[in-house]
């Protein structure tokens, strides 16, 4: 069985666990010994990144090479189109996610608590989060993938978007959903595996935020 070294709400964990959802994948999912980013948990996994993967004797971290090694271990359900630029479409939202959205994202968990909180990077944050999501629509709309089966690069998103709205709901942070993106969100939560990782993902989400705002 899988073994994956995770937290219960960390966006990457949540990621991976959709994808081994859909896949009907077994696994056995365990918090880093010694705690996230402990010498203890390094001694094990040296970049001390969450999630990791531990398949055999095979150590592997990064959500995306994790994904792509499950897709391509696990060839059934493909999370990849079949045809070869729909492929690489795919992969560019993938990585659009990763390297755009998400990380500005990351960047205002420090505004969490309101005794740390700057109305003004909040501000900037929106400003900057909204052009994003302004270019995901552009990007959405080229790609033109079937939105009723999921892809590698769908399951970032489905964890993203909900941060988003928790922000928005406890740190006052404004954001310009397009439309496009407002129907992306709606049919990722339609598809199985994305809908049960939210039945219990999103309680603990909604806690967290409760408990540190």
């Amino acid at each position: 069985m899988l073994k994956i070294y995770a937290i219960p709400v960390s966006l990457y964990c949540a990621k991976l666990r959709i994808l081994l959802r859909h896949k009907g994948v077994q696994w056995e999912e365990v918090p880093p010994p010694g705690g996230y980013g402990s010498d203890v948990y390094k001694a094990i996994v040296p970049s001390g990144n969450l999630p990791a993967l531990h398949d055999g004797d095979l150590l592997l971290t990064d959500s995306e090479a994790i994904a792509e090694y499950l897709n391509e271990t696990q060839p059934w359900p493909a999370m990849l189109p079949s045809e070869v630029t729909l492929r690489a479409k795919s992969r560019a939202l993938g990585r659009f996610h990763d390297t755009r959205l998400e990380p500005e994202l990351r960047r205002i968990f420090g505004q969490i608590r309101p005794d740390t909180r700057d109305a003004d990077v909040v501000g900037r944050a929106g400003d900057a989060i909204s052009g994003h999501l302004s270019v995901l629509a552009k990007l959405l709309v080229d790609a033109d993938l079937p939105r009723d089966q999921l892809y590698l690069c769908d399951c970032g998103f489905a964890i993203t978007f909900e941060w988003l709205a928790s922000f928005e709901k406890h740190v006052g942070l404004a954001l310009n959903w397009p439309d496009e993106v407002r129907q992306y969100r709606m049919d990722l939560a339609r598809l199985p595996s994305i809908a049960a990782e939210y039945a219990d993902y999103l309680p603990k989400l909604e806690a967290y935020m409760k408990d540190n705002t």
